[in-house]
């Protein structure tokens, strides 16, 4: 290879990193100017600062609440809810996805009601979980699982259908049991619809969450802002607001992450 050549090449890689960090740093570019016109709408008080507390009021608010330990409680509560119910719907939705794609028999018994009932939003749910579980814990995971188990259960087995039947025939000729044919040919083959599922699901099972808690909880991020509303300290709902947002976020980019680390010729 020539020098020039060689010398091209260089020179596209550091163009290309230059470009990558410039898209990095425009990503902070929308929510810092979200913060300014924030500050400047209730410096200006065009809306009533008993609507609208300024990001001072609210930054003082949450160091408050995290000094009182108050915060830490609420987000405990939230988030171990959350993983909890998440676990159980994610995982019990993957089997049934794969399940419901490879057995005919199971997918004519069981498609006509999961279609039908993962169209009803899982909010309108929300009175139906509370007759017949109440308003512990059991309420609160069970509208998780619901919002994990009908997303993921979609992807595997949208997945699992679009798996190459040159790949079951080989198993099949080869008779491989059902742990190898699960773990070396179903589940690699499926893994990167299946992460992005899982990645939608987690988004969806945390509004979910945050949503019912705001309706019916004695504890979690959604009651913090609840009982913020009843004081009418707005400050206290924009600080539950805000971190919903960032904790969503979070969440999302790691997942991204996931599938840019664990699944190479995707992009993040």
């Amino acid at each position: 290879m020539s020098i020039g050549i060689r010398a091209a090449i260089g020179l596209n890689r550091v163009a290309g990193r230059v470009h990558y960090r410039k898209l990095k740093l425009a990503a902070f570019v929308s929510p810092v100017l979200l913060v300014l016109l924030w500050g400047w709408v209730s410096h200006l008080q065009l809306i009533s600062p008993q609507l609208l507390a300024s990001p001072l009021e609210v930054a003082s608010t949450f160091q408050e609440l995290l000094a009182s330990g108050e915060l830490q409680e609420h987000l405990s509560k939230s988030l171990s809810r959350l993983a909890f119910g998440y676990s159980l719907g994610a995982s019990a939705g993957l089997l049934f996805g794969i399940l419901m794609a490879l057995s005919k028999n199971v997918e004519a018994l069981c498609a006509p009601l999961f279609h039908g009932i993962r169209q009803i939003p899982t909010i309108a749910l929300i009175p139906i979980f509370i007759l017949l579980l109440g308003v512990d814990e059991s309420f609160k995971i069970a509208i998780v699982i619901k919002a994990s188990f009908f997303t993921v259960a979609l992807a595997a087995y949208e997945a699992t259908r679009g798996v190459s039947v040159n790949y079951l025939e080989v198993a099949r000729v080869y008779k491989l049991p059902w742990t190898t044919l699960y773990g070396k040919v179903i589940i690699p083959a499926i893994f990167p619809p299946v992460l992005t599922g899982l990645r939608i699901a987690f988004a969806r099972s945390w509004t979910v969450l945050v949503a019912a808690e705001l309706l019916v909880a004695d504890s979690g991020l959604g009651q913090m802002m609840q009982m913020g509303r009843d004081m009418f300290r707005l400050d206290i709902v924009l600080v539950g607001v805000v971190l919903t947002g960032v904790i969503g976020f979070c969440i999302d980019r790691s997942f991204k992450w996931g599938e840019a680390h664990l699944v190479r010729w995707r992009v993040a």
